[in-house]
């Protein structure tokens, strides 16, 4: 039998795809494990147990968040509801206002900002507009809040807006008159009856319609007098209306405000004049006004992102652009495909930029791209940052990067969350997965260094956000009040009404506690506490990969082998639960403390003596061992070392 030390200092490549466990020739392989469960991995290279999840709020139903950051002392959080949005100030709701957005629009809903105003946009509702003002330094941090469609730059004779003439070239109009309203007749079907209130230019000249008669006759109210009343085939309609459908998306670059997209011109950019954000008269193509072009290529190119990076970056369906120009103008703006993944038309995933590169999720639902320019090419790639893990990756519905910890959360349309450690410096990709026990992660958003969750359980909606400070999902935390005495009942509960938790108090964990009434009772025989933690459980876990051969480049297959002993280094750690082959057990930490039973966090080696012969490897569960715990005490691996018995 021959003795052999498997030495694993660091989970850098996360949890790999289960097709991958028998490709121990990869370098990933030796970094990787089985199963990295409601953990996060540190850009050192360790594994710990996730924060619990406070609950900051019970919602009425599905939100989606979105994060506004006034400067770096306010920030806030966006709830859009169903037609309602609630603003939240650390964790407390400050302002709820009505919307025009409902659950339906929740998909496609896209936002950007600029100071104190967030742009929202969505292609099938007037794009809004929700400035904060009247704020000063040290008030409430409410300010004054307004809700407003957008306001395009107008002069007497003119709207600054985008036009575009709809229907073929040779479709001709013709006025009854040349000035004041007149009636034009389309030599074909041209209108509807959405198209009173919209603007319209024949030969140059603006007007409104007033009266749709029919499909071939309409009234406009012009603003000046026309040149001519003959037949011109010169006119064209304001490019965003109920009828032609509202901006996709929208952003700022280069002092211009880009949209991209709309319902009925999905292939279309729009770029302001420079330094004036809702003027988007082209006007003489002079540098500084306003530009419009479409992507034309071999294949749909419907636009569903644009991000200002290093350049502008145009997202379709079928692919991705280059929008260069230094400065961009009429006269030497560039557009450039660079490659052909394409991203999902049904769903807005935001755009998420990490260290220069631009995070999309790709039309397949089962990749998440990075999209980064490379000095060397001149040329933008795309690399899969989920190819090693391609099982955790399920239909991205939402994704926010927290920059402190180096960790995007990306929510799955299954109801999971991933969790990518990305530190390209040290060439750390790393995936975990997140649960909540019974429920579905629906967004996420990251504000103020803080991860906010929307959260579905039992057909009721939660705001949630990560937290260092508690161990347990939907957590609440209760203290006595100076003079009170310790006690077993504890109320404020409401929010979490017929749902069983679980009780962290003085020391120990009391599952399956009914919420009644508001309130959670200790069990009988429970002493009194001066404080809880209640909340749902949720088990970290971490399963090794299969074992690779002697020589590195295979499993043992077939091969007998034996785990002798084992050593987990751990740091500030609370407990450790451990199956070497005969189920999990309670590990002593420290001086033989049992492992969540006391208070102390341990530092340093547990090792652990195996027995038993095994046979085959690649399956579930045949890694040499497997940690899982659901204490709420923190939980830090760093690395182990596995002595193995070979039977050649």
């Amino acid at each position: 039998m021959a003795r052999r030390i498997l030495e694993k200092t660091t989970f850098s490549t996360g949890e790999l795809a289960p097709e991958l466990w028998g490709r121990s020739d990869l370098n990933a392989y030796g970094n990787g494990a089985a199963r990295l469960r409601n953990v996060f991995i540190e850009p050192s290279g360790g594994v710990r147990r996730r924060p619990g999840i406070r609950l900051v709020d019970d919602l009425d139903g599905p939100v989606r968040l979105i994060p506004f950051e006034f400067n770096t002392q306010q920030t806030y959080l966006m709830a859009f509801g169903d037609y309602r949005g609630t603003i939240y100030r650390d964790g407390v709701a400050i302002i709820s206002f009505e919307t025009p957005f409902g659950v339906d629009h929740h998909a496609l809903l896209s936002w950007t900002q600029s100071a104190d105003t967030l742009l929202v946009v969505h292609p099938d509702v007037a794009p809004m507009r929700l400035t904060r003002t009247g704020a000063v330094e040290g008030d409430s941090g409410e300010g004054n809040w307004q809700l407003t469609d957008w306001a395009w730059r107008e002069n007497t004779v003119k709207r600054l807006q985008p036009y575009y003439k709809f229907v073929e070239p040779a479709v001709a109009v013709t006025p009854s008159g040349t000035s004041g309203t007149v009636t034009i007749t389309a030599s074909s079907d041209l209108f509807v009856a959405g198209h009173v209130g919209t603007f319209w230019r024949v030969q140059g000249i603006e007007g409104e319609i007033t009266v749709v008669t029919s499909a071939t006759v309409a009234s406009i109210a012009l603003k000046e007098t026309l040149p001519d009343a003959s037949e011109t085939q010169d006119f064209e309609e304001q490019v965003f209306s109920s009828v032609r459908g509202w901006p996709r998306s929208v952003t700022f670059h280069q002092d211009r405000m880009v949209i991209g997209g709309s319902r009925d011109l999905p292939n279309r950019l729009w770029m302001s004049k420079s330094g004036d954000l809702f003027n988007f008269d082209l006007g003489e193509g002079l540098d500084d006004e306003a530009i419009e072009f479409a992507l034309l290529a071999d294949q749909v190119n419907a636009i569903t992102g644009i991000f200002a990076g290093r350049h502008l970056q145009v997202f379709t369906s079928g692919s991705e652009w280059m929008v260069t120009g230094d400065p961009l103008t009429p006269a030497n703006i560039q557009v450039t495909r660079q490659t052909r993944i394409g991203s999902r038309a049904d769903r807005n995933v935001p755009l998420v930029n990490v260290d220069g590169a631009t995070i999309f999720a790709a039309r397949s639902g089962r990749e998440l791209r990075e999209f980064l320019f490379t000095d060397v090419e001149q040329a933008y790639g795309a690399a899969d940052l989920a190819l090693l893990s391609r099982h955790l990756v399920q239909s991205p519905v939402d994704q926010a990067f927290d920059a402190d910890r180096r960790l995007l959360h990306v929510v799955m349309g299954d109801g999971s969350l991933g969790t990518l450690t990305l530190y390209r410096s040290e060439a750390i990709t790393a995936w975990s997965a997140q649960s909540i026990a019974d429920g579905a992660f629906r967004g996420g958003t990251v504000v103020g260094g803080q991860v906010y969750l929307s959260i579905e359980r039992g057909g009721r909606f939660y705001l949630g956000r990560f937290d260092e400070t508690c161990g347990l999902d939907l957590a609440i935390a209760q203290q006595i009040g100076a003079g009170e005495d310790p006690r077993r009942h504890w109320g404020g509960m409401g929010d979490l009404e017929g749902v069983n938790l679980a009780i962290w108090a003085g020391g120990v964990l009391y599952r399956e506690v009914p919420v009644i009434g508001g309130t959670v009772s200790l069990p009988e025989g429970a002493k009194a506490v001066d404080g809880i933690e209640a909340g749902l459980p949720f088990t970290h876990e971490i399963t090794a990969l299969p074992p690779a051969g002697s020589d590195g480049t295979r499993p043992h297959g077939g091969n007998a082998l034996r785990l002798i002993a084992v050593t987990f280094r751990v740091q500030q750690s609370g407990q450790l639960r451990v199956d070497t082959g005969r189920g999990l057990r309670d590990v002593p930490l420290g001086g033989g403390r049992q492992g969540g039973n006391n208070d102390a966090d341990y530092s340093g080696d547990v090792s652990l003596r195996a027995l038993g012969w095994r046979r085959g490897s690649g399956v579930a569960n045949s890694g040499l061992w497997r940690i899982a715990g659901d204490l709420p005490r923190p939980f830090l691996l760093l690395g182990v070392a596995s002595e193995l018995g070979v039977n050649d």
